[in-house]
């Protein structure tokens, strides 16, 4: 892999988690395991990707012991990785039966300067500390941001965000989250309405210098006013003002991509991955 951005891209894959978790080997796979309860980095409580040995030794019985191992801790059964860096890893996964999703990368220019984006009236846009009274609410989001169309949260207000936000308080997610924000391994930047009310919100993990801007999500009923290129913006030069130099992302869908451009996101290669269950945002 010879592209420099894609090797830092890589690294920051594969040292972001120790912020969180163990590693343990198995041949030319790697599983990182939750230190403590909580969310994980990548969408589920562990994360799987290939060592720096060549993916051509990753056999059939490799994955298998990882998804065994992943079974015996009662988590997703989940693999990610850059898709230049182990090109022969897909065709193992989908030669034993799992579906590789694509999720196309984006950087940021970094010659490009990030401007604040427009925000409707009233709203505000404010990182969180760790005891911001908004934290439960803005954690509660994205459950109502990504759920899927037809569901009951996929409407979801006020009031559905303000139930979730108890029951993450109460589950011990919000304490879980604390630390973290304290320790600025998690930044969290959210968009309020003058009530106090998180609209929109996104996060970044910083690390040696590089950040993976992820989760952005708006309230169902807040879409459509400009508040995720807002928190998109504010994520970014943040990041920059605390030491960042490479901000980059990944994208499931072309009209946020479209966004995405518009502040000065270029291609930047593929993110692919299995997991039982909701990709990361």
């Amino acid at each position: 892999m010879s592209d420099p951005l894609l090797r830092v891209i890589e690294r920051y894959y594969a040292t972001v988690p120790l912020l969180f978790a163990d590693v343990e080997e198995f041949g030319p796979l790697r599983l990182f395991v939750r230190k403590e309860p909580g969310t994980p980095y990548y969408g589920g409580p562990s994360h799987a990707q290939p060592t720096p040995e060549s993916s051509e030794g990753v056999t059939a019985a490799d994955i298998a012991r990882v998804r065994a191992r992943q079974r015996e801790l009662g988590v997703p059964e989940a693999f990610e990785w850059l898709a230049e860096a182990e090109p022969l890893l897909r065709a193992r996964m989908e030669a034993v039966g799992l579906p590789v999703e694509e999720r196309p990368l984006m950087a940021l220019d970094p010659r490009r300067p990030v401007p604040a984006q427009p925000l409707p009236d009233g709203v505000t846009i404010r990182a969180l500390t760790a005891d911001d009274p908004a934290l439960p609410a803005v954690l509660a989001l994205p459950r109502l941001a990504f759920a899927e169309a037809g569901a009951a949260l996929a409407s979801a207000g006020r009031e559905e965000l303000a139930v979730v936000a108890e029951e993450l308080a109460a589950d011990g997610t919000v304490a879980t989250a604390r630390p973290a924000i304290r320790a600025g391994h998690k930044t969290l930047i959210a968009a309020l309405a003058s009530d106090g009310t998180p609209l929109a919100a996104g996060h970044y993990h910083p690390a040696n210098g590089t950040t993976e801007i992820g989760g952005i999500g708006t309230l169902p009923t807040a879409r459509r006013q400009g508040l995720a290129a807002a928190v998109t913006a504010a994520l970014a030069a943040h990041a920059r003002d605390h030491g960042v130099h490479t901000v980059f992302l990944a994208f499931a869908e072309d009209g946020v991509a479209r966004i995405y451009r518009r502040l000065g996101f270029r291609p930047a290669g593929i993110t692919l991955l299995i997991a039982n269950q909701p990709a990361r945002s």
